[in-house]
């Protein structure tokens, strides 16, 4: 079989595109800087410079596949270019589909986010029948939900689509922005995270890497066309993940909490040097209030419908710090 991938240099795409090339599938990558690919050099690796702003380069590096996963996005907190997450996000979605179906791709996998989903309360888990929020807090959220749309716009053309919508992705790989969650652990195995966001009683949802990669292959063998999966899995509040970071690393690091409030000052400062003078925020108002909201999820529908498993978060923590002793990053 032959796959066409976006995103195929970062993170979770990566990963994909190296158990692909594993088994002797043939990986076409459409990828912005070719040397990012190195890493992942294979014989039946086809790199194809451009990128999903680019019909031509998308059309080009699509021809002769069979399938398309759609993983490539733009999640920065901010960016100079205020139209850059709706340029990427909607638009680069529009221009893969469009090139799916003149293709006659069989099917396509989306790679969305469960940022879209709603807020949650503590003790009732958010699934894919739960209303969506009326209003989103980030750019990121609001473009992916409208790359969502314009998905189902696609599928009353008669292409087949399914949507994934990943929690917060952990493990090894690639240490990037989206990987955050790894560069936190890699920090306080070190003792350089001394933090607490709030007063730590915050849920959210952590998957592990090798879930997600397991997802998005269950999800082209199985999901329904037009259904949308959360590949999630384990739901922690940040003072819990910090207890089992303790427990696995077997260091005990005092933590101070950080109040919302200076969080929200912080972040006001940061956006403000960066709306004067180009300085990239490290978070965004908009994002402190995001991660200051409770985020259960359920994966009980990509569980029993695709076949999905969740690795417990002790073993996913134990497995990303064997990874990061043994890779010395």
């Amino acid at each position: 079989m032959k796959y066409f991938l976006t995103g195929a240099t970062g993170f979770i795409g990566k990963e994909l595109a190296k158990q692909f090339l594993q088994k002797g599938e043939i990986v076409h990558a459409l990828v912005r800087s070719p040397e990012k690919a190195q890493q992942i050099d294979h014989k039946n690796l086809r790199l194809f410079q451009g990128d999903i702003t680019n019909k031509e380069s998308i059309q080009k590096a699509m021809v002769g596949c069979d399938y398309v996963f759609h993983l490539a996005g733009y999640a920065k907190p901010w960016s100079k270019d205020k139209n850059i997450p709706f340029e990427i996000n909607v638009k680069g979605t529009i221009n893969v589909l469009e090139a799916a179906l003149q293709n006659n791709i069989k099917r396509v996998i989306f790679t969305s986010t469960a940022g879209i989903l709603k807020p949650s309360d503590i003790d009732e888990a958010t699934d894919e029948n739960s209303p969506n929020p009326e209003s989103y807090l980030t750019a990121y959220e609001e473009t992916k939900m409208e790359a969502e749309r314009r998905c189902s716009h696609f599928m009353k053309k008669g292409l087949e689509i399914v949507i994934v919508n990943p929690s917060r992705v952990y493990g090894p790989g690639l240490l990037s922005k989206s990987n955050s969650v790894t560069t936190i652990i890699k920090k306080y195995n070190e003792g350089k995270w001394r933090f607490l966001p709030g007063d730590g009683s915050e849920i959210g949802n952590y998957v592990f890497i090798d879930d997600i990669v397991s997802g998005l292959k269950l999800a082209l063998e199985k999901g329904q066309p037009g259904e949308r999966y959360i590949l999630g899995g384990t739901n922690i509040s940040f003072n819990d993940f910090f207890n089992v970071l303790s427990e696995e690393t077997g260091n005990y690091h005092r933590l101070f909490k950080l109040p919302l409030c200076i969080m929200m000052l912080v972040s006001r400062i940061m956006l403000l040097l960066a709306n004067n003078f180009g300085i990239e925020p490290l978070i965004t108002p908009q994002w402190v209030k995001r991660y200051s909201q409770n985020r259960v999820l359920s994966s009980k529908k990509a569980i029993n419908k695709l076949g999905y498993s969740i690795t417990p978060i002790n073993e996913g923590i134990r497995k990303t710090l064997i990874w990061l002793k043994t890779e010395k990053l």
